[in-house]
């Protein structure tokens, strides 16, 4: 740089260095302008400088595919939404068919106005929803001339199901494909780039709907969970000992369970219940009804609908265990079948009296019976605590009541293997005592801690393995039920025995706040497990195997 005879730059030297400087970052030729107050504008240089290196081909890569992405994701959602719905015939009805966006997949059947089953059929980002909707008059007439084109029409079920899956499949593809091409012809404007999104679209569509045909579970028809009308549900889900032994094909499943529909809109004076299979016995398991009148209307719906053969009540009627509580038990005999009782840690002795004095009850304590064709088993809870507080359960237990409770179970266990008949079912309180019960019989009853709990208890070397199932409160454990934000549903099951007495499925039910209106009901099969090779003599042939449990709460009655 030249300088002055005194040094220092000249003024052409500087200017020339600053240009230069200047237009490494990026400023364009030409004269060097100034703003207002004659400082260089250096700014937009620098700022031309800084887009350089964000305007690099590594960066503007990036920010394209990711560009590309988001319009095609956004658009298969928006093609779903809009176009992924289709209608078929199945059998009689004009069904509506859709697909939806989701993180757990599965499938839902809505029966309208009768409920709806909700299937776990397969996993994946679709759930597909079947609506079956009106009647095609031309075929209903033709089912109520002839009934045997019921079975014509049940026949073609499966077929017509697959039909209208593939049908709206194809549509849900091209409905994502068109309103993501749409989508990024609006959004980049270039052919190239819309290309890519579309092919994108393409990829993403079929990739889900592949995923959920790849982890398809024809299986899981058998084990629907039914949400509508408590009346309806029999009809709907079947008989259990059906599903249990024939309904080990999903295309059986489906056409019977399309037969059952129409059977049930073409007939105008009552809902069809399926007519219970030979030497069928169906057990309804409740507990801790604690003064709800509302409970007695479930369970003579119950009773009624699902063709129940003996009722088996596990404690805690009342609350308090008073003389004028005793009155509340009148309604046993209204439900004219077999009622099998052990008394609670709320049920007093005039509680029990109470009940024994009803024509069709049974009180168990440390007894044998026979009802419904079940050999039962039941000893009482060996405390009277109305007041919790007074012998706390659970974790906080003392140890002597855990022992006293121990005990009674093992008492129980004596009683059934000194009996001169293989015993069925046991019945404790509380599922404390259930533990020595252990090889003792197949299954075991009990209540008390007002939430629904099914597990296996530890097995006994060379002992047949024993089902601990735990029922919630039927009487939505009482008012204490109204303590937390929203009040306890109403729960009882229906178990179903075949002719050796073996359980071969059972359905949970539970009845909101709404008493007998709505309801859910969630069927459960029971998977025996392979025969010992040991063959050794096992009361009441072979044990249930476990269906799915969960964890133990912390007991409350």
């Amino acid at each position: 740089m030249d300088r002055q005879h005194d040094g220092r730059p000249d003024r052409t030297t500087t200017r020339r260095w600053v240009l230069d400087r200047l237009r490494r970052l990026g400023a364009p030729d030409g004269p060097l302008r100034r703003d207002g107050g004659g400082a260089p504008r250096l700014g937009g240089a620098l700022r031309r400088g800084g887009a350089r290196v964000v305007g690099s081909p590594a960066v503007r890569r990036l920010g394209l595919a990711l560009a590309v992405l988001v319009v095609s994701v956004s658009g298969v959602v928006i093609g779903v939404l809009i176009g992924g719905h289709t209608q078929s015939d199945i059998g009689p009805f004009r069904a509506e068919m859709a697909i939806t966006p989701s993180v757990a997949g599965g499938t839902t059947v809505s029966i309208p106005p009768l409920g709806a089953l909700q299937l776990d059929s397969h996993h994946g980002p679709a759930h597909l929803s079947v609506k079956l909707g009106a009647l095609d008059q031309r075929r209903t007439e033709a089912l109520i001339g002839d009934p045997a084109s019921i079975a014509r029409a049940s026949q073609t079920a499966v077929q017509d199901v697959t039909n209208g899956v593939i049908r709206l499949g194809m549509r849900t593809v091209a409905a994502s494909v068109l309103a993501t091409l749409l989508l990024a012809a609006l959004t980049f404007r270039d052919v190239r780039r819309v290309a890519w999104s579309g092919g994108l679209a393409v990829a993403i569509t079929a990739g889900s709907i592949g995923a959920a045909a790849a982890t398809i579970r024809p299986q899981s028809i058998q084990e629907p969970r039914y949400e509508g009308l408590l009346v309806n549900a029999p009809a709907i889900v079947g008989d259990a000992r059906r599903i249990a032994n024939d309904y080990n094909k999903y295309a059986e499943q489906l056409r019977r369970m399309v037969g059952n529909v129409s059977q049930l809109y073409t007939t105008v004076s009552t809902l069809p219940v399926f007519e219970p299979a030979e030497g069928t016995t169906r057990a309804l398991h409740v507990s801790d009804l604690h003064l709800n009148p509302t409970a007695w209307q479930v369970m003579r719906t119950v009773v009624e609908q699902f063709d129940i053969d003996v009722v088996i009540d596990t404690g805690d009627m009342t609350d308090w265990g008073s003389e004028p509580e005793a009155s509340f038990v009148g309604s046993i005999g209204l439900l004219q079948v077999p009622y099998v009782f052990i008394r609670g840690n709320h049920d007093s002795a005039a509680t029990t009296e109470a009940v024994a004095a009803q024509p069709n009850a049974i009180v168990l304590d440390n007894s044998i019976t026979t009802a419904g064709g079940l050999t039962i088993a039941g000893i009482a809870d060996p405390r009277f605590t109305p007041d919790k507080a007074t012998s706390p359960a659970g974790p906080d237990a003392t140890q002597e009541t855990a022992n006293q409770l121990l005990l009674t179970g093992a008492t129980l266990a004596s009683t059934i293997r000194n009996a001169d008949r293989p015993v069925d079912i046991a019945l404790v309180h509380d599922p404390a005592s259930a533990e020595p019960l252990t090889g003792a019989c197949p299954l075991v009853l009990a209540g008390h801690t007002h939430n629904r709990q099914v597990r296996t208890l530890p097995e006994l070397p060379g002992a047949i393995p024993t089902e601990l199932m735990v029922q919630g409160s039927t009487g939505g454990a009482g008012l204490r039920g109204l303590e937390g934000e929203e009040p306890l549903p109403l729960a009882l099951s229906v178990l179903y025995f075949d002719e050796e007495r073996q359980l071969q499925a059972y359905d949970d039910i539970q009845v909101g706040g709404t008493g007998e209106a709505q309801v859910s009901l969630e069927r459960h099969l029971v998977r025996q497990p392979e025969p010992e090779p040991t063959g050794s003599a096992t009361p009441s042939g072979s044990p249930a195997a476990t269906p799915n449990g969960s964890p133990a709460p912390s007991p409350t009655g």
